[in-house]
């Protein structure tokens, strides 16, 4: 989710609305994408659980969570976008769980890229230990850890709120954004903080996964080469990540060169921000796995089979030799 959004464009956008047919056809576009994304990630999922060589893996564990995650947060996105237009407003308890929700998995994604980066460094630059250290009870345990340090930058304003704000407020209905929910300035600036400081630490672990395993790459192992490629696409997906940060000074700069097309702007940017992003994962840490796309493979086939499976037997019935 993008928590700097300026206060004034949040402002102008309750106080415009799309025309039916605009409003369909948007909806319509981002449920097509959010169906598509999810069932080509679910895929990945279900060939993860039916293969022991992935699940007692801690690289393709870490993975999957990373996948899983992005299920949540992208679905998460979705219906919170189809909400604002079919109710417009929704009950702030059930806003702050959606809006809590999908502030956990933002945190959680940057932190996981983090993780798998260390996992690929062990892999190579400690091979004869990796199996010691990243054993699959460690990986579940990390994943575990995750959750929790990425509660730590958003509970606090959660608490802040129950104890500022009257029960009346709790029942009341607003517009379901995090600056109409977490209202109060410091929250957004203690939010972004924490924000920033989580995205500073990734990237210095990228950075010195990626070198330390550069400095491996020159024995021309395959591995090594490998796995520096793949801490160079974790840092693409970082990059992704990072547009949410840049986000208001992006629809300004439009919004300047366009006042009037501000829904428009904002539509835009919403399907580039939280849902390309969400693409990504599945393109290159899935099918770009040679283990992982052999058996995604299979199980694609199979599913082919027993759908034309039907079909030939009516057909052998119908026209018998």
């Amino acid at each position: 989710m993008n928590f700097s959004a300026g206060e004034s464009n949040f402002t102008v956008v309750l106080m415009q609305r799309d025309t039916f047919e605009t409003a369909l056809t948007k909806n319509i576009i981002v449920v097509a994408l959010c169906l598509s994304i999810n069932y080509i990630n679910s895929t990945l999922v279900h060939t993860f659980t039916k293969h022991q060589v992935f699940n007692t893996n801690p690289r393709y564990i870490l993975f999957i969570h990373l996948v899983v995650n992005d299920m949540l947060q992208l679905t998460l996105a979705c219906l919170l976008h189809v909400l604002s237009y079919i109710v417009f407003t929704l009950n702030v308890s059930f806003c702050c769980f959606l809006l809590v929700t999908a502030i956990f998995t933002t945190f959680n994604t940057p932190v996981n890229l983090a993780t798998m980066a260390i996992e690929r460094y062990i892999a190579v630059c400690i091979p004869l230990r990796h199996a010691q250290i990243c054993t699959v009870q460690r990986t579940y345990i990390t994943i575990s850890l995750i959750w929790v340090l990425t509660a730590i930058p958003i509970l606090p304003d959660v608490f802040i709120l129950v104890a500022n704000e009257p029960l009346s407020f709790f029942s009341s209905r607003i517009f379901c954004h995090p600056e109409g929910l977490f209202r109060y300035p410091s929250m957004i600036e203690r939010k972004n903080t924490s924000l920033y400081v989580f995205l500073a630490l990734v990237w210095l672990t990228l950075l010195y996964t990626y070198l330390s395993i550069m400095f491996a790459a020159r024995a021309a192992r395959g591995d090594a080469r490998k796995a520096r490629n793949t801490i160079l696409l974790h840092g693409l997906q970082l990059l992704l990540c990072m547009i949410s940060y840049v986000r208001a000074a992006l629809e300004g700069g439009l919004l300047y060169l366009f006042p009037i097309k501000l829904l428009e702007i904002r539509f835009a940017s919403y399907v580039i921000v939280q849902i390309i992003p969400r693409f990504v994962s599945p393109i290159v840490y899935g099918l770009r796995d040679q283990t992982f796309r052999k058996h995604l493979k299979g199980y694609l086939l199979c599913r082919v089979n027993a759908s034309t499976y039907p079909r030939n037997r009516v057909a052998n019935f119908l026209n018998p030799k």
